[in-house]
């Protein structure tokens, strides 16, 4: 617990007594948790999140997922490869809308290809254990369904990490979401507390929270930190890989913004042939006056090592 006065209240494992500890400077880095909901509580048996679908000792005959969002597609793509018959509910209408418009029925198409049974607009509304299965009901296109399922993984999203860490009494200033407000520097309203990662606003990513600590670190010694946000990467680890970096088509169509479409398809790729992968693209999107590359977008094989090449471009300010 972060406590007045830059002190910190610690449990300890060996001990019924609360360590506390003070400090001329405070780094609140305490990561997220998987979202759970009323209408599916985990069990970590039948009904599970995120981290215990990593820990199946058998192979699921069918799986549903709740959630098609990047969690619950690296899950489903990972059980189905290990022949589980997968079914993922997402409840939004859209398929992968922090995706590009190219690059989401694309992947749509891919997955389902694969035997991934996604169905959209599906919002489950109860979940009831018998015979050591799972009935999960579920509401689509207004009628009622239901399927038996041998586990359940629940993938709706993370939440921050600050509900028990921070009491009322320690006066730090949180929005409605559980979020640490920062200022630029990543201080938060208590002089020298800072706080990075998964429980500010921005990305849930691991290299995003990595980089914000180097920035931080820089600010304590009193040197220059920087965070571009414009130019960090997004990568789901299915297969296809999905990678992004910048602005989407619909982002800059929206904001107004003038820009031309460059798309180039691995099936013109020799090398994408040579390894017979050639299902994917990449699509790049530059301004239409400067030529200043504003997005870039793969689907396909080797997406989350080639995205680095589009990070790069876009640090340097690169022109298509």
């Amino acid at each position: 617990e972060l406590l007045p006065g830059k002190r910190l209240r610690v449990s300890q494992h060996n001990s019924d007594t609360p360590l506390e500890l003070t400090a001329e400077h405070i780094i609140i880095a305490t990561g997220s948790s998987p979202i759970e909901i009323s209408a599916a509580e985990t069990d970590r048996k039948l009904i599970v999140d995120s981290r215990d679908a990593l820990d199946f000792d058998t192979v699921p005959e069918h799986l549903a997922i709740i959630g098609a969002g990047v969690i619950g597609l690296e899950m489903g793509s990972v059980w189905r490869r290990f022949g589980s018959s997968v079914t993922l509910l997402e409840a939004q209408d859209t398929f992968l809308p922090a995706a590009d418009r190219d690059i989401a029925p694309l992947a749509l198409a891919q997955y389902r290809e694969q035997g991934l049974d996604i169905r959209i607009g599906a919002r489950v509304t109860a979940t009831q254990q018998h015979d050591n299965r799972v009935r999960v009901s579920y509401s689509e296109a207004g009628k009622d369904h239901q399927i038996d399922v041998d586990r359940l993984v629940v993938a709706v999203g993370r939440r921050p990490n600050t509900e028990s860490l921070l009491p009322a009494e320690s006066g730090l200033q949180i929005d409605e979401g559980g979020f640490i407000h920062v200022d630029k520097h990543f201080m938060t309203n208590l002089p020298d507390v800072y706080a990075i990662g998964d429980v500010i606003r921005g990305p849930m990513l691991a290299h995003k929270g990595s980089a914000e600590g180097k920035a931080v670190a820089d600010f304590i010694a009193g040197h220059h930190g920087r965070i571009n946000y414009a130019t960090i990467p997004s990568v789901i680890y299915t297969e296809p890989e999905i990678a992004w970096v910048g602005q989407t088509e619909q982002a800059l169509s929206q904001a107004g913004v003038s820009y031309r479409i460059g798309k180039f398809p691995f099936a013109a790729s020799g090398r994408a042939r040579a390894m017979q992968k050639t299902a994917g693209m990449v699509k790049v999107l530059a301004e239409a006056n400067t030529d200043e590359v504003l997005g870039i977008h793969i689907i396909g094989a080797h997406a989350s090592e080639l995205i680095a090449e589009a990070v790069l471009a876009m640090e340097y300010r690169a022109t298509a």
